[in-house]
């Protein structure tokens, strides 16, 4: 085994989470933490190795790192949550919370096929130039003034970027506060969460340095397969800059807002918001989203080849991923949540009330999490019987 020197604390029970942990750092981990909270009791809380690719800061307890597409999860449970305040309806056209959207013949577009990828919006077609990636207005103006580039409805299709954009204004326009501050003072403060969708500098020197994931010439390369075609619409959503290490450890990126790929958090957190969805929506006494809101997070809205990943197949509910072939969330039928590029991956699984959170700073190659994580799930419903 690893002689990574492994911190925090695992029920011995878990024994098997534990080395599986230890195991990913002989495959090439360096920085990383798993946690898992089983009916709102923390069971799993690991880290271990490095920050930064020059293995010279060690993680920390708190060190907070990169998500990608974890992040549209939180994103997720903020629409969840004013639709259980009475403040938002998914059938609504977006319209009518963000009239400026009736551009182009999306004037009866639903809410909830932004939440389901079906809007036709999955990039902002032109591309913006790469010094306005950062401006929230000027990214959901051009998403408002753009033609669908398919039916909206027709089909499904990742909005990689898109998603955070598209779901935040609608959030923004009937609350008043942007979705990174919406989500930090409604979800991530109110359950001591440590996980932030754009954030000060006083965080950096925590924060975690995304690696790059290592090329290997002899395997298979997702993105180029899914760009052959420039026109294609995969090469609309991933060309470019749409992944760049070198931006992901900027000041700028950190500081932004981009609710579809730039959060940063602890696995801690990410286990303990999904601990609380897992049973129903409260932990500790706090409120994330009601019963019946995270039945509607976790129903099923569409499923089959997606237009922008295919020929690959996806599964969404209501802002989240639902376990599928592709995403196995472990064995039981109803769990839900959502991976990041590169591995991350984070969920809940509501029949035995389990949250589970990894992050990690080495890339592996991959759009739907990466062998380490799923290993980790694995061992969890392994270690004991967790099936319902």
């Amino acid at each position: 085994m690893s002689g990574t020197r492994i911190e925090g604390h695992c029920d011995e029970r878990f024994r098997a989470v534990r080395d599986a942990f230890e195991a990913s750092f002989d495959r090439g981990e360096v920085g990383a933490a798993v946690s898992v909270v089983i009916d709102g009791e923390p069971v799993v809380d690991l880290w271990a190795g490095f920050a930064d690719a020059a293995r010279t800061r060690p993680w920390e307890r708190d060190t907070i790192v990169n998500v990608y597409s974890t992040t549209k999860g939180m994103t997720a449970i903020c629409a969840h949550r004013l639709v259980d305040e009475g403040r938002l309806d998914l059938d609504e056209p977006v319209a009518t919370y963000w009239p400026e959207f009736a551009q182009q013949g999306k004037q009866d577009v639903p809410v909830r096929m932004l939440l389901s990828h079906q809007a036709g919006l999955c990039a902002v077609d032109p591309p913006l130039a790469p010094e306005h990636r950062y401006d929230w207005e000027r990214t959901t103006d051009a998403l408002a003034a753009q033609k669908p580039l398919w039916e909206p409805g027709e089909f499904h299709g990742y909005h990689a970027m898109t998603y955070g954009h598209l779901v935040g204004e609608v959030v923004r326009r009937i609350d008043g506060r942007s979705l990174g501050t919406y989500f930090q003072e409604e979800v991530a403060a109110p359950l001591h969460a440590d996980f932030h969708i754009g954030f000060g500098e006083e965080h950096d020197p925590r924060c975690a340095d995304m690696i790059p994931a290592p090329r290997d010439p002899g395997a298979p390369d997702l993105f180029e397969m899914l760009m052959k075609s420039p026109d294609s619409l995969a090469a609309k959503v991933f060309g470019g800059s749409t992944i760049d290490s070198d931006a992901v450890n900027s000041r700028a990126w950190r500081a932004a807002e981009i609710p579809a790929g730039n959060g940063h958090g602890t696995a801690r957190a990410l286990a303990r918001i999904y601990g609380a969805l897992a049973r129903g929506g409260e932990i500790d006494g706090v409120r994330v989203l009601s019963p019946e809101g995270v039945e509607r997070a976790n129903t099923e809205q569409v499923r089959g080849e997606d237009a922008v990943l295919k020929p690959l197949h996806t599964r969404f509910g209501l802002g989240f991923m639902m376990t599928q072939p592709m995403i196995p969330l472990g064995p039981n039928p109803r769990a839900f949540g959502h991976p990041g590029a590169g591995g991350s991956i984070a969920f809940a699984d509501p029949d035995a009330k389990i949250g589970f959170g990894y992050v990690m700073n080495q890339m592996q190659m991959g759009l739907t999490g990466g062998a380490h994580g799923f290993s980790l799930i694995a061992a969890l419903y392994e270690a004991e019987d967790l099936t319902r």
